[in-house]
């Protein structure tokens, strides 16, 4: 995995919706569902929520704790 997707899942916010403002990886797991089920948008926003649907659907939220301490906003 890209290490540069990881740390921007981590420093970058949802621009939109009912989560809009909140950091990518703060985004609850039901939101997640829902917006694959839905089609994640295009373009890097898609890829940063597509990778996190799958970190979640994994059960390796671990690996972005480490780098929303050192990077994100606690």
């Amino acid at each position: 995995m890209d290490r540069e997707i990881l740390i921007d899942i981590v420093t970058k916010t949802m621009p939109f919706g009912k989560y809009k403002g909140r950091l990518l990886c703060d985004i609850p797991e039901y939101y997640l569902v829902w917006l694959h089920q839905k089609g994640f948008p295009d373009g890097k926003l898609g890829m940063w929520l597509s990778t996190l649907y799958e970190i979640r659907l994994n059960g390796l939220e671990g690996i972005l704790a480490e780098l929303k301490q050192r990077y994100g906003r606690v």
